[in-house]
């Protein structure tokens, strides 16, 4: 495992990478309403990339075909956005984005209520986001990347909701994904010690029902095996010798 410590000029342009990225998700938050095509948040995404002399770390990664993913209701991640998929009163969607600057990446994710949602919905959405900023307080240099899985898993687990264990956080700064890889769920190793310089992306995806998930037929869409409503959070986060800094957020 290569976990790579990131230079002040390095931090510096994720950080420029991430406050575009955290620009681009207010614009998107601002579309999300009954009766829009998906493929519209992609359209709004490209257009802000190309405004703004950047790149989607999405387009074409492993072939993927649009500049975000954008899961509904029980697609957990890698939703591709559609024409044909049309955003209903009471869904919940999911938008994952990342950009590239100057050679270095920014990843996170925000889920989105379409109208008025129920109440269980909202909690959903709530306790996921929750369980991001419990994890954080354990990413702490010293800490190991194990006691930010625990912290989230500990907190989640209290609801009752399927924490989905095949996908995971992970390291990012030139590539999109780098090690460490960081687990939602409790786990019995350390893992890898956190240093200050380290870059990830903790991602908690939080189903209502159980945690399996299945691929759909496209080889993108992961979906609740159960048809349960998924929630997903994510922010890139910078380690440092004190409290953690959010570069996705300002």
């Amino acid at each position: 495992m290569s976990i790579s410590i990131k230079s002040p000029r390095e931090i510096e342009l994720m950080r420029i990478s991430n406050h575009m990225l955290c620009d681009m998700h207010r614009e998107l938050e601002k579309l999300v309403c009954p009766g829009l095509p998906t493929i519209e948040l992609d359209r709004a995404a490209a257009k802000f990339i190309k405004e703004h002399g950047v790149e989607s770390n999405f387009l074409n990664y492993d072939g993927f075909p649009a500049s975000i993913c954008v899961s509904v209701n029980e697609e957990v991640v890698h939703g591709i956005p559609s024409a044909e998929k049309i955003l209903r009163e009471g869904d919940i969607v999911s938008i994952d984005a990342g950009l590239i600057y100057k050679g270095y990446h920014s990843d996170a994710a925000r889920t989105y209520g379409v109208g008025n949602i129920s109440a269980e919905k909202q909690q959903l959405i709530d306790e996921t986001r929750n369980s991001f900023f419990e994890g954080i307080k354990m990413a702490r240099a010293g800490n190991h990347v194990s006691d930010i899985s625990n912290a989230i898993a500990d907190y989640i687990s209290r609801f009752g909701y399927g924490i989905v264990r095949e996908l995971v956080g992970h390291g990012l700064g030139t590539s999109l994904h780098e090690d460490p890889q960081i687990p939602n769920y409790h786990c019995s190793k350390r893992g890898p010690k956190l240093q200050a310089g380290m870059t990830i992306a903790v991602e908690p995806m939080i189903n209502l029902g159980r945690g399996d998930v299945v691929w759909e037929d496209d080889e993108w869409t992961v979906v609740a095996e159960d048809g349960s409503p998924s929630a997903h959070y994510e922010n890139t986060i910078l380690i440092t010798d004190g409290d953690p800094e959010i570069l996705s957020l300002y």
